[in-house]
């Protein structure tokens, strides 16, 4: 397989090449609150409800599943910092075919999330304003956040800084009330103890593989600062002190509230569905208002995933393009910003929420089964990449290696191991096992498509 990549020409001017206005605030930020988004908040309920208390155990061997990929993707992303981040290693690695269907793949992907996002946003703003159509909401936040994308890079940054800046103070805050409320410290409550873990596994070894599919998912939205990374002042130290604090943020954030929600609240409370597993806690402690308080953080994470997601979007659009791998229009860069490539990113976001409307039970609901795995095609091409370059830059560049792979190529290996497994796992289940099939047929169709196309460049 040819492992070639396209010569980039040269810009004409300044303008026509994507800027470097982030700074190392803005992607410390990105990278940190990137770890809190909309699928800890709004999804967690489900895998506590399946799981019970042993969600714990499955947050844990997702999250360091995510460490791992997170791990390898650090050190090529620092080595060959690129707007294409995995889908520009793929290329590089594996050849075009693998770059166009890991790139595509994800755009999709991204896209689609951004008008389920919008959704969830507006159910919450519908919830405290009935008179307004949720439709209206979609609209106005489509509008800012294109808006700020088509800006200039530095507005998704400060957008995405004081965002990321609510929610770590947010989950940071509760994980400090919990912890208070558990130690029997905090005025007005009692401490529950142990007694809300006694049933360790309600649901047995099944509902533990819900909990665990279901915490998989949870994770995506980490790739989104190695993507920044490439517009940032300095993308290896950029990416490499992200990835290096990757750890202990998806220990204390992720792992580590759940720990806390389990133990003040029942698993099988039907408010941890039905509000939410935070402000179901946070209600269990009496505080008042502090659901409706979580709710609001709830809304700033869902409009945060969809400024990233947007952006996102926009730049491995811009990446496949520059690589030849697209329609030239999405390439065009003006102000340092590949404006044709954010527009396209939110109409076919908010195409997806018309479709909700329209067509929600075959359509839309297609669509959905489509990206529900995408992310694990995703980790496994850039797992396969990170085995294929590391060999190479040892051999080449070694000096690029300022992130390195623990125990490479071993941890590499488990890794992809693990995602074998969580591929065993959907396909016992069947609401997980149409998601794998659909996701299947697009991966398979990019491939046949991303391949006859390198093979025709070829002949060219």
């Amino acid at each position: 397989m040819s492992n070639s990549t396209t010569t980039e020409a040269q810009p004409e001017s300044p303008d026509a090449v994507l800027s470097h206005d982030l700074k190392q605030r803005h992607l410390s930020m990105i990278a940190l609150g990137g770890v809190i988004g909309a699928g800890l908040f709004v999804g967690s309920g489900a895998g506590i409800a399946a799981a019970g208390p042993s969600i714990v155990v499955a947050y844990t061997l997702s999250g360091l599943l995510v460490m791992l990929v997170m791990r390898m993707l650090g050190e090529m992303s620092a080595a060959y910092p690129s707007s294409g981040s995995f889908s520009a290693h793929a290329e590089r690695a594996i050849g075009p075919w693998a770059g166009f269907t890991a790139g595509w793949a994800f755009w999709v992907l991204l896209c689609t999330a951004v008008g389920l996002e919008g959704i969830g946003a507006a159910q919450i703003v519908h919830g405290w304003l009935p008179g307004t159509p949720e439709w209206v909401w979609v609209a106005l936040f489509m509008v800012v956040f294109c808006g700020t994308n088509l800006a200039a890079v530095k507005n998704f940054g400060e957008f995405e800084f004081w965002f990321a800046a609510l929610k770590v103070g947010a989950i940071t805050l509760f994980l400090v009330l919990g912890v208070l409320a558990i130690a029997g410290v905090l005025p007005g409550t009692d401490s529950p103890g142990t007694s809300h873990l006694s049933d360790f596994l309600p649901n047995g070894g099944n509902g533990l593989i819900i909990g665990l599919l279901a915490s998989v998912f949870a994770y995506g939205g980490l790739e989104t600062v190695t993507i920044a990374a490439a517009e940032s002042e300095n993308p290896v130290k950029g990416v490499a002190s992200a990835v290096r604090t990757a750890m202990w943020r998806i220990a204390l954030f992720y792992i580590g509230s759940m720990a806390v929600i389990v133990t003040l609240v029942p698993w099988d409370s039907p408010e941890v569905v039905e509000k939410g597993p935070y402000v179901a806690a946070l209600d269990e402690l009496g505080i008042p208002g502090a659901g409706q308080l979580m709710n609001v953080v709830v809304l700033v994470a869902l409009l945060s995933a969809m400024n990233a997601n947007i952006y996102g979007a926009s730049r491995i659009g811009y990446s496949l393009v520059e690589r030849g791998q697209g329609p030239k229009a999405l390439g065009r860069v003006s102000g340092g910003v590949p404006r044709i490539a954010v527009l396209v990113s939110s109409l076919f976001g908010f195409g997806c929420v018309l479709l909700s409307y329209w067509r929600p039970d075959d359509v839309f609901a297609w669509l959905l089964n489509m990206i529900g795995a995408v992310i694990l095609v995703v980790w496994i091409f850039i797992a396969v990449s990170q085995l294929r370059l590391r060999r190479r830059l040892e051999r080449e560049t070694p000096e690029k290696l300022v992130v390195r792979m623990w125990a490479y190529p071993w941890l590499t290996w488990v890794a992809l191991t693990g995602m074998a497994a969580v591929f065993v796992l959907m396909a016992r289940e069947p609401d997980t096992r149409v998601q794998l099939y659909s996701t299947g047929a697009m991966t398979l169709i990019l491939a046949a498509t991303g391949y006859a196309w390198q093979r025709r460049r070829a002949r060219g």
